[in-house]
Protein backbone atom coordinates (compact mmCIF):
# COMPACT_ATOMS: atom_id res chain seq x y z
CA UNK A 1 0.00 0.00 0.00
CA UNK A 2 1.05 3.64 -0.67
CA UNK A 3 2.09 5.75 1.99
CA UNK A 4 -0.45 8.10 3.60
CA UNK A 5 2.32 11.27 3.49
CA UNK A 6 2.64 10.40 -0.21
CA UNK A 7 -1.17 10.06 -0.90
CA UNK A 8 -1.51 13.61 1.15
CA UNK A 9 1.45 14.88 -0.92
CA UNK A 10 -0.39 14.17 -4.44
CA UNK A 11 -3.89 14.95 -2.54
CA UNK A 12 -1.97 18.66 -2.21
CA UNK A 13 -0.08 19.04 -5.59
CA UNK A 14 -3.11 17.98 -7.09
CA UNK A 15 -5.57 20.47 -5.54
CA UNK A 16 -3.10 23.44 -5.93
CA UNK A 17 -3.64 22.98 -9.70
CA UNK A 18 -7.52 22.24 -9.39
CA UNK A 19 -7.47 25.57 -7.12
CA UNK A 20 -6.01 27.83 -9.85
CA UNK A 21 -8.92 26.41 -12.20
CA UNK A 22 -11.86 27.54 -9.94
CA UNK A 23 -12.73 31.26 -9.82
CA UNK A 24 -12.25 31.98 -6.06
CA UNK A 25 -13.07 35.44 -6.79
CA UNK A 26 -17.00 34.48 -7.79
CA UNK A 27 -18.72 34.82 -4.39
CA UNK A 28 -20.84 31.82 -5.11
CA UNK A 29 -18.46 29.89 -5.98
CA UNK A 30 -16.45 30.76 -2.50
CA UNK A 31 -19.65 29.92 -0.55
CA UNK A 32 -19.57 26.49 -2.54
CA UNK A 33 -15.87 25.85 -1.04
CA UNK A 34 -16.23 26.85 2.58
CA UNK A 35 -19.71 24.70 2.02
CA UNK A 36 -17.33 22.03 2.01
CA UNK A 37 -15.38 23.15 4.01
CA UNK A 38 -17.73 22.87 6.95
CA UNK A 39 -19.61 19.97 5.82
CA UNK A 40 -16.39 17.78 5.79
CA UNK A 41 -15.91 19.17 9.31
CA UNK A 42 -19.12 18.26 10.20
CA UNK A 43 -18.30 14.63 9.02
CA UNK A 44 -15.18 14.76 10.50
CA UNK A 45 -16.48 15.60 13.79
CA UNK A 46 -19.53 12.53 13.46
CA UNK A 47 -16.82 10.06 12.78
CA UNK A 48 -15.41 10.75 16.07
CA UNK A 49 -17.93 11.19 18.11
CA UNK A 50 -19.52 7.62 16.67
CA UNK A 51 -16.46 6.35 17.29
CA UNK A 52 -16.22 8.10 21.13
CA UNK A 53 -19.61 6.19 21.74
CA UNK A 54 -18.71 2.93 20.86
CA UNK A 55 -15.55 2.78 22.95
CA UNK A 56 -17.80 3.85 25.81
CA UNK A 57 -19.77 1.61 24.85
CA UNK A 58 -16.83 -1.51 24.73
CA UNK A 59 -15.68 0.32 27.88
CA UNK A 60 -12.48 -2.06 27.79
CA UNK A 61 -11.00 -2.24 31.26
CA UNK A 62 -8.41 -4.45 30.24
CA UNK A 63 -4.87 -2.95 32.06
CA UNK A 64 -2.74 -1.82 30.00
CA UNK A 65 1.40 -0.53 31.30
CA UNK A 66 3.77 0.79 29.06
CA UNK A 67 6.95 3.21 29.73
CA UNK A 68 6.67 6.48 27.47
CA UNK A 69 9.70 7.75 26.20
CA UNK A 70 10.94 11.44 27.09
CA UNK A 71 11.26 13.29 24.15
CA UNK A 72 14.58 13.61 22.53
CA UNK A 73 16.96 16.24 24.44
CA UNK A 74 15.11 15.28 27.19
CA UNK A 75 17.17 14.74 30.49
CA UNK A 76 13.95 13.10 31.92
CA UNK A 77 13.90 9.11 32.53
CA UNK A 78 11.25 7.29 30.81
CA UNK A 79 8.35 7.28 32.96
CA UNK A 80 5.95 3.98 33.56
CA UNK A 81 2.31 4.24 32.61
CA UNK A 82 -0.59 2.09 34.15
CA UNK A 83 -4.03 2.69 32.59
CA UNK A 84 -6.66 0.95 30.81
CA UNK A 85 -7.72 0.19 27.31
CA UNK A 86 -10.52 2.50 27.54
CA UNK A 87 -8.73 5.51 29.43
CA UNK A 88 -6.36 5.28 26.50
CA UNK A 89 -8.91 5.13 23.93
CA UNK A 90 -10.55 7.68 25.69
CA UNK A 91 -7.47 10.10 25.81
CA UNK A 92 -6.70 9.27 22.26
CA UNK A 93 -9.51 10.99 21.00
CA UNK A 94 -9.38 13.84 23.23
CA UNK A 95 -6.19 14.48 21.39
CA UNK A 96 -8.35 13.70 17.86
CA UNK A 97 -11.08 16.36 18.92
CA UNK A 98 -8.41 18.80 19.86
CA UNK A 99 -6.27 18.70 16.94
CA UNK A 100 -9.28 18.96 14.75
CA UNK A 101 -10.37 21.84 16.51
CA UNK A 102 -6.95 23.67 16.07
CA UNK A 103 -6.91 22.74 12.49
CA UNK A 104 -10.28 24.56 11.95
CA UNK A 105 -8.87 27.81 13.75
CA UNK A 106 -5.83 27.81 12.16
CA UNK A 107 -7.97 27.58 8.98
CA UNK A 108 -10.12 30.16 10.26
CA UNK A 109 -7.82 32.36 10.84
CA UNK A 110 -6.07 31.83 7.52
CA UNK A 111 -9.32 32.50 5.71
CA UNK A 112 -10.79 35.14 7.81
CA UNK A 113 -8.29 37.51 8.76
CA UNK A 114 -5.70 36.87 5.80
CA UNK A 115 -8.04 36.38 3.10
CA UNK A 116 -6.69 32.86 1.76
CA UNK A 117 -9.02 30.69 0.15
CA UNK A 118 -7.08 27.98 -1.70
CA UNK A 119 -6.28 25.75 1.19
CA UNK A 120 -10.17 26.03 2.18
CA UNK A 121 -9.83 23.07 -0.71
CA UNK A 122 -6.94 21.31 0.51
CA UNK A 123 -8.05 21.26 3.66
CA UNK A 124 -11.89 19.57 2.96
CA UNK A 125 -10.25 16.56 1.98
CA UNK A 126 -6.45 15.91 4.14
CA UNK A 127 -8.52 16.06 7.42
CA UNK A 128 -11.25 13.72 6.12
CA UNK A 129 -8.48 11.14 4.88
CA UNK A 130 -6.39 11.60 8.15
CA UNK A 131 -9.88 10.74 10.50
CA UNK A 132 -10.28 7.49 8.50
CA UNK A 133 -6.73 6.38 8.39
CA UNK A 134 -6.69 6.93 12.48
CA UNK A 135 -5.60 4.07 14.50
CA UNK A 136 -9.28 4.61 16.91
CA UNK A 137 -11.51 4.46 14.03
CA UNK A 138 -9.98 1.59 12.07
CA UNK A 139 -10.52 -0.62 15.48
CA UNK A 140 -13.63 0.63 16.44
CA UNK A 141 -15.69 1.38 13.46
CA UNK A 142 -14.00 -0.75 10.81
CA UNK A 143 -13.16 -3.64 13.31
CA UNK A 144 -9.57 -4.37 12.72
CA UNK A 145 -8.32 -6.37 15.02
CA UNK A 146 -5.11 -4.09 17.52
CA UNK A 147 -2.88 -6.23 16.20
CA UNK A 148 0.60 -5.11 14.75
CA UNK A 149 0.34 -1.04 13.63
CA UNK A 150 -2.76 -0.71 15.63
CA UNK A 151 -1.69 -2.52 18.91
CA UNK A 152 -2.11 0.03 21.96
CA UNK A 153 -0.04 1.87 22.66
CA UNK A 154 0.00 3.47 19.33
CA UNK A 155 3.18 4.55 17.55
CA UNK A 156 3.47 7.95 16.89
CA UNK A 157 2.89 9.07 13.23
CA UNK A 158 5.86 9.29 11.31
CA UNK A 159 6.93 12.37 10.12
CA UNK A 160 9.47 15.34 9.99
CA UNK A 161 8.79 16.70 13.78
CA UNK A 162 7.84 13.49 14.93
CA UNK A 163 11.42 12.25 14.23
CA UNK A 164 12.57 15.42 16.25
CA UNK A 165 10.25 14.48 19.08
CA UNK A 166 11.47 11.35 19.73
CA UNK A 167 8.69 9.30 17.65
CA UNK A 168 9.87 5.90 18.70
CA UNK A 169 6.64 3.57 20.45
CA UNK A 170 6.72 3.62 23.84
CA UNK A 171 8.00 0.41 24.78
CA UNK A 172 5.77 -2.12 26.57
CA UNK A 173 8.16 -5.12 27.12
CA UNK A 174 8.17 -6.27 30.83
CA UNK A 175 12.12 -5.48 31.67
CA UNK A 176 11.59 -1.82 30.02
CA UNK A 177 8.85 -1.23 32.05
CA UNK A 178 10.24 -2.97 35.28
CA UNK A 179 13.36 -0.99 34.73
CA UNK A 180 11.56 2.71 34.40
CA UNK A 181 9.49 1.54 37.85
CA UNK A 182 12.97 0.86 39.76
CA UNK A 183 14.29 4.09 38.57
CA UNK A 184 12.17 5.83 40.99
CA UNK A 185 10.43 8.06 38.82
CA UNK A 186 7.11 6.65 40.14
CA UNK A 187 5.32 7.23 36.43
CA UNK A 188 1.78 7.44 36.57
CA UNK A 189 -0.94 5.36 37.12
CA UNK A 190 -4.68 6.79 35.75
CA UNK A 191 -8.39 5.13 36.65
Amino acid sequence: MVSPQITNLVIILGMMQVSKKIPLDDPNTLNLVRAGYLLSNLIIIAVYAYTHLIINKKKDMTTLKYVEQPQMGSTEEPKPITTTVHKYDVDQMKSLYKAQLMGIGMMGVMHIYFKYTNPLLIQSIIPLKSAFEGNEVKIHLFGKAAVGELRRPFKAAAGFMSALQGGAAPAQDKKSIEAAEKAGRGGSKEE
